[in-house]
C-alpha cells in the first residue's frame, strides 16, 4: 500500500544538513520511505492514497534523545530556593534534589506514574516529536526501577511514538546506601541490571559521573556490566565539573555523552574518534543559570556530532517543548538553526543508536516526518513557544496526537 505525499518542500537532514528538495514529493510504502525527490520526477503508481501537503515544509520527525519523563512529585519549591541563591548542591545535601523525587516516585503507583508521564509525553508529541528516549533513575532500588521501566515500555505501547528505554540506576546514591557508594554500584551490577535486562526492559544503560554522584571508576564498573549484557551505554558527564567522564564514555564506545559544559578539547577528540554523540541540554543550562558554555569550537573542530534534547525532568529542566530547545541552542550556545535542527533529527537518532533507520528523510528509513506550515526551516528555531500548525506522520500514518 503506497501513499504519495506531495505539494511540499523537504529538508531531508541527510548528512546532518538541510539538504533541501524544493517542490518535492515523498512515497511511503507501509512504515518506510520508498522514494523521495522532486515532485515532477515522482514514480507513476496507482497510489492507495494521495495527500496534498499544501506547500508545507517537511522535516524528519523530531527526536528527543534525553528525557526523564517518568517521575513522581513536583520540585517547583526548589526552583524558588535557587532563585533565592541556594545552589543545586546545597539543595541536594539537604535532602532535596534527586532524593526528593526518589521519595515521591517510590511512593507512587505504576498507574499514577503512567498517568502523569502520559500527559508530559503528549505535550512533547504535540510539538512534533516522533521518537523519545526516557530514563529511569528516580527509583534507585530494584522494585522501583522496574516500576519506572515498565511505565516507559507502556508509554511506547499506548502512544504513537517510538520510545527507547534507558536504565539510569546509577543516578544518585539512595538513602539506604548512604556513604556506601561502592556497595550500591555492586548492587546495580550484580542484581539490578541483570534482572532488568533479562525482563526486556532496558535498551541502554546510563550513569551520572559527577562529584555529587559517581566517580569515573564506579561508572566504569557499570559500563563493564552493560557490555557483558550486550547493552550500549550513555553518560551524564561534565555538567558541573571536569572528571573526564566523556572520555571514559568514548573508551566504551558510548552512544552519547550528555551535558558537557566542562568538557575539554581532549574529551572532544576522544568522542570524535569513537563516534560518541555530544548531547547538549540548553534547558538545564538555562534553568540552573549556568555560565560555563560547552566547548562548541572544539566540538565543531573535531567533527563531533551534536544533538539537542529537553532533559525533561522535575528539578533542572521542566521543559515540555523540544522546539523551544532549538531556540535556546541557538541563542545560548550560538548554534545555527541548521545545526540545531540536525541536533533533534539525525544526530539525536545517532545518540539513540537509531541513525540507520531514523532522523533523516531517505529511502529505506522509517517514514516519520512533520509537515510544518512555515516559511523556511529556520522558523522552527525562530518562534518562541506556541503551537505551530503541522501534520505529524509516524510510520507512514498521520497521527492525531
Amino acid at each position: 500500500m503506497k501513499t504519495l505525499w506531495q505539494h511540499c518542500h523537504v529538508a531531508t537532514m541527510a548528512q546532518g544538513k538541510y539538504s533541501i528538495i524544493e517542490e518535492a514529493a515523498i512515497v511511503t510504502s507501509g512504515e518506510h520511505i520508498e522514494w523521495i525527490g522532486p515532485q515532477a520526477e515522482r514514480p507513476a503508481h496507482d497510489y492507495a492514497s494521495v495527500v496534498d501537503l499544501g506547500g508545507a515544509w517537511v522535516t524528519p520527525g523530531l527526536i528527543d534523545c534525553h528525557t526523564h519523563t517518568v517521575f513522581g512529585g513536583n520540585r517547583s519549591g526548589e526552583f524558588e530556593q535557587r532563585l533565592q541563591g541556594v545552589s543545586y548542591a546545597e539543595i541536594a545535601a539537604a535532602g532535596g534534589g534527586i532524593a526528593s523525587t526518589v521519595r515521591a516516585t517510590r511512593a507512587a503507583s505504576e498507574d499514577q506514574l503512567f498517568a502523569s508521564a502520559e500527559q508530559r509525553l503528549k505535550r512533547l508529541l504535540s510539538d512534533g516529536v516522533t521518537t523519545v528516549e526516557i530514563k529511569s533513575g528516580y527509583g534507585l532500588d530494584l522494585a522501583s526501577e522496574r516500576k519506572i521501566l515498565r511505565v516507559i515500555r507502556r508509554l511506547g505501547a499506548v502512544l504513537p511514538v517510538t520510545v527507547r528505554s534507558t536504565c539510569l540506576a546509577a543516578h544518585a546514591l539512595p538513602p539506604e546506601y548512604a556513604n556506601r557508594a561502592d556497595d550500591y554500584i555492586n548492587h546495580i551490577c550484580h542484581e539490578m541490571l541483570p534482572a532488568l535486562a533479562a525482563e526486556g526492559l532496558v535498551d541502554a544503560v546510563d550513569a551520572f559521573c559527577e562529584y555529587l554522584a559517581f566517580s569515573p571508576a564506579q561508572v566504569e564498573r557499570v559500563f563493564i556490566t552493560a557490555a557483558q549484557l550486550g547493552l550500549p551505554v550513555k553518560l551524564h558527564a561534565e555538567q558541573l565539573s571536569s572528571l573526564g567522564g566523556s572520555s571514559l564514555a568514548a573508551r566504551y564506545n558510548a552512544l552519547s555523552a550528555d551535558h558537557l559544559e566542562f568538557m575539554t578539547e581532549d574529551d572532544a577528540l576522544a568522542m570524535a574518534a569513537s563516534g560518541t554523540v555530544a548531547v547538549l541540554l540548553p534547558g538545564a543550562f538555562y534553568f540552573l543559570r549556568e555560565t560555563q558554555l560547552p566547548p562548541m569550537d572544539a566540538l565543531r573542530k573535531h567533527g563531533v556530532n551534536i544533538a539537542i534534547a529537553t532533559d525533561l525532568n522535575p528539578g533542572t529542566s521542566p521543559a515540555l517543548s523540544l522546539r523551544l530547545m532549538l531556540n535556546m541552542a541557538c541563542t545560548l550556545f550560538r548554534m545555527t538553526p541548521e545545526e540545531a535542527l540536525a541536533g533533534v533529527t539525525l544526530n539525536a537518532a545517532k545518540a539513540l543508536g537509531l541513525g540507520d533507520t531514523h532522523g533523516s528523510l531517505e529511502v529505506g528509513k522509517i517514514a516519520d516526518f512533520v509537515a510544518w506550515k512555515i516559511e523556511r526551516p529556520a522558523d522552527l528555531a525562530y518562534w518562541l513557544g506556541g503551537d505551530l500548525d503541522k501534520r505529524i506522520v509516524r510510520h507512514g500514518v498521520e497521527s492525531l496526537v
